[in-house]
């Protein structure tokens, strides 16, 4: 017994440092824990802890919901944009020898699934003819492609 109080004497000092850093940390953790609870309670009136937990169960369910019905919003929305023309090519040519210049030209307009139109203008010196030609899958439905048509579809499906 007379060593530990002579120990405690000699050291009297450190051991009141480390007591002290000790109180301050819990001191620290402490109001710590302390905001951290006012802070999830600060919308509320004097309630239970019980209360308070159910009130925040109830909050998170309703956002739960809530992010489910905006995914299937979201869903919905990129379905509906894969049937919006995403893929588009131009192509422009001379289709008579005694006309100058590529006046006539085709415009394929296709969307995520290579379903579209495709839009062919004929000019010459005395007429212009415009055409249009469904396609589905990247073919031709109902008409043949001329190669322009066709040149034009094969651009839009790259890109």
């Amino acid at each position: 017994m007379g060593d530990l109080n002579k120990f405690l004497a000699e050291n009297f000092s450190l051991i009141a440092f480390l007591v002290l850093v000790w109180l301050a940390a819990l001191t620290y953790l402490l109001l710590a824990i302390k905001n951290h609870y006012n802070r999830l309670t600060q919308d509320t009136q004097a309630q239970s802890l019980t209360k308070i937990l159910d009130q925040i169960s109830k909050k998170l369910e309703r956002s739960d919901k809530s992010f489910t019905e905006i995914n299937k919003a979201i869903e919905k929305i990129n379905e509906k944009g894969k049937k919006n023309f995403c893929k588009r090519a131009l192509v422009r040519f001379n289709p008579f020898a005694d006309a100058g210049g590529d006046q006539s030209f085709v415009v394929a307009l296709l969307d995520e699934n290579d379903d579209g139109v495709v839009i062919a203008s004929l000019h010459s010196r005395d007429f212009s003819k415009v055409y249009a030609k469904p396609v589905q899958n990247g073919q031709p439905v109902k008409y043949q492609f001329s190669k322009e048509e066709e040149e034009a579809v094969k651009i839009a499906q790259r890109k």
